[in-house]
């Protein structure tokens, strides 16, 4: 990939319809499933959340890059996204204390990326057709063989990338003179939400994704996590038989989006990929056991079947996605178990689910 300026772009959809725009100065071509987020602010959270490795962010918010990165504000330890596709990209910035440019950003990363699209046309495409492979082209590369690319592109369903995101090696986060002991199962997961656990007076050793159970248990921990992470949750049949196990042992687990789906496939409920996913800081959620509401960030395209929840005796719902009533939150009756399908983290987003971790924390009490 070599640096180039504003040449003319495309960004061609599985089905043949293409949205025409121009490069944001990376010459190349990038393919993955096209989403799109709703959030109004950020872009450096969402682009560096491992949850959305092998997608092409639509951002619907009209301006991108106004104020520059931060090294705070990452949630990995790199860009994640496939590829960018937005309205206004700001090759300037406002915000002092930024340390460089989304383009510098980019360029490091060699992330391709592409403007002046419409993207309010897209977004509404995207929820009338539901999501689909798609290919960023800034390079010129003829229409017809970016078909057949795309064509060998594999189906988000079905397709596995935990293994993609997840730690090698095992780490630790934290003060190692805190109360609680927490492993986590890395599936994908976000700094902040180490962070978020880490000022609950916890310390965490954070495993591979297919870690056993004889592993963890080494750090003596007080409870488990379930991380969120990319991908189709069924594929990974290992990882849901040591969930029964972290399950077996009566310590308190918490698993958030993708752990959430595991844990219940590891309880015999199904999983589906959704037409168009979940992806914003401004979803609303209702908390079934309090009666509240919360305004969640979500990121997720697959969910767990309602009524195989609903039918299992052991599990009930507990937050209900108020947009679409797809299961958002369930817990076990008799046991310190619980999930959600959101991020209670909340980078980006409003805060009003993290009295979560503070559950979690109590439960290890």
């Amino acid at each position: 990939m070599k640096y180039t300026q504003r040449n003319p772009a495309i960004l061609l959809l599985q089905d043949g319809t293409i949205f025409h725009g121009k490069s944001i100065g990376i010459s190349g071509k990038t393919f993955g499933e096209v989403c799109f987020n709703t959030g109004m602010t950020g872009y450096q959270e969402i682009f560096t959340d491992p949850s959305y490795a092998g997608q092409i962010m639509v951002t619907a918010n009209a301006h991108i890059g106004i104020y520059g990165v931060h090294n705070d504000e990452v949630d990995s330890d790199g860009i994640k996204i496939a590829g960018l596709v937005c309205k206004n990209f700001s090759f300037e910035y406002s915000r002092p204390d930024a340390e460089s440019s989304l383009l510098e950003y980019f360029q490091k990363a060699e992330l391709i990326g592409i403007s002046d699209v419409d993207t309010r046309a897209l977004v509404s495409y995207i929820r009338d057709n539901g999501a689909q492979n798609a290919v960023i082209c800034t390079d010129g590369t003829p229409v017809d063989q970016l078909l057949i690319q795309l064509n060998n592109t594999p189906d988000m369903k079905g397709l596995e990338l935990a293994s993609a995101v997840s730690t090698k090696e095992p780490y630790f986060f934290g003060d190692e003179n805190a109360t609680y002991k927490v492993a986590a199962l890395d599936f994908g997961i976000k700094t902040n939400i180490l962070r978020c656990l880490a000022e609950r007076d916890c310390y965490v050793q954070v495993f591979p994704y297919n870690t056993t159970l004889e592993t963890m248990q080494k750090f003596n921990p007080d409870g488990y996590f379930l991380s969120n992470g990319p991908g189709d949750p069924e594929p990974l049949k290992d990882v849901q038989k040591v969930i029964q196990q972290i399950i077996a042992t009566d310590k308190p687990v918490f698993g958030i989006c993708l752990g959430h789906q595991l844990i219940g496939l590891a309880n015999g409920m199904a999983t589906y990929k959704m037409f168009n996913g979940h992806r914003g800081i401004n979803h609303p959620i209702l908390n079934v056991i309090s009666g509240k509401g919360e305004i969640t960030s979500q990121n997720h395209g697959f969910a767990i079947v309602k009524d195989d929840l609903l039918n299992n005796q052991e599990f009930e719902l507990t937050h209900e996605h108020l947009n679409d009533g797809t299961v958002a939150g369930m817990r076990m009756k008799n046991k310190q178990v619980f999930s959600v399908q959101y991020h209670p983290e909340s980078s980006p987003g409003p805060h009003d689910s993290r009295y979560l971790f503070d559950q979690f924390v109590n439960y290890m009490k």
